[in-house]
This record gives structure tokens, sequence and C-alpha cells, in this order.
């Protein structure tokens, strides 16, 4: 298939799977223990659970948008 026919190329793909990387970190960050009706574990109200593994998901969003819009610039070959 022709370059010029594909829709992403392969800098998008690359960046697409670093930001599904970013989220899954994100994700894990924000796992931990959980509570019981005889039990409660303060570590859900936890900084790491609360506010960086939110910021982390947010930005490996932001990561495959910024992937999907991504252009690379035509080579100088390609426009004569």
């Amino acid at each position: 298939m022709d370059k010029k026919k594909m829709a992403f190329t392969k800098t998008n793909y690359i960046l697409v799977a670093i930001g599904m990387a970013i989220i899954i970190i994100g994700l894990l960050l924000m796992t931990g223990p959980n509570c019981t009706n005889e039990y409660f574990e303060p570590d859900i109200f936890s900084v790491r659970r609360i506010k960086v593994a939110p910021i982390v998901t947010l930005i490996g969003f932001l990561t495959i948008i910024g992937a999907i819009v991504y252009k690379p610039k035509a080579d100088k070959e390609n426009k004569e």
C-alpha cells in the first residue's frame, strides 16, 4: 500500500503505544487495598491514589490524542 494513503505513520503508532503504557501505569498507581465493612483502609485517600494517578492517566490520554493528530513534515522529495 502506498505510504501517502496510510492514515498513520510509524511515529504515530509508537506515540500511541507510549500513551497506552502511560495510561496503564496511571491505572496501576490507583490500585491498592480496599475497605471492608469490618476494616477501614486509610490508604484509599493517599496522595498517590487521589492526585498522582489521575494526572498520570490524563497525561497518557493527552499523549494518545497528540499521537492521533500528529502529522510528520513531508520530505522535500514528496513535494516535487
